[in-house]
């Protein structure tokens, strides 16, 4: 589950950093009929404001209502939808460090004392994600059982821990494993 906005990786013209932090601010800007719009993003080192084209020359007919408001009310939701869009990423050159902004949810400390008293010789998980973060398998596979990545890396080589997902790399999606004893 997101815990709040990522880190938007984009170089800062009067510091040099590569870090700004989304606060979901949005500016909105009318030339007669026409609008832009930008989501405000601040630099981490110097609080330098960059903006981030959202909407550019749109003629406002062709805006939905909906979306006009929630960009006058700096809706955080809709700052967190937009910095997940391709095509805003890829229009404004930024990526996004989703570090320290996620967390797991594994259903409390019962849920994996129930685990540990299975008498089945497979568990069948299932990880469902509230957004798409891209995080590695490996890491929730750890957090979320209690174990260290090298240990899920062992359980995985040594075909304990199976999934029809590649393990490897980076997900942003549900997938399921089996952990077998």
């Amino acid at each position: 589950m997101p815990t709040c906005l990522p880190t938007v990786l984009r170089r800062c013209h009067a510091c040099a950093s590569e870090r700004f932090r989304a606060n979901g601010k949005f500016r909105v800007n009318a030339h007669h009929k026409l609008l832009d719009a930008w989501l405000l993003v601040l630099c981490a080192e110097c609080g330098d404001t960059a903006k981030l084209t959202i909407l550019e020359r749109m003629n406002v007919r062709s805006v939905r209502p909906g979306l006009l408001d929630r960009m006058h009310d700096n809706d955080p939701g809709l700052a967190a939808e937009l910095l997940q869009d391709p095509v805003v990423r890829r229009r404004n050159r930024v990526a996004l460090d989703w570090d320290g902004a996620w967390r797991l949810d594994t259903g409390g400390s019962d849920h994996l004392d129930h685990l540990d008293r299975e008498v089945s010789d497979a568990i069948d998980v299932s990880v469902r994600f509230a957004a798409p973060i891209p995080v590695r398998p490996v890491r929730l596979i750890a957090e979320g059982c209690g174990l260290s990545r090298a240990e899920v890396e062992r359980l995985i080589t040594e075909g304990k821990l199976v999934s029809a997902v590649r393990l490897s790399g980076k997900l942003s999606g549900d997938f399921t494993f089996t952990l077998k004893r």
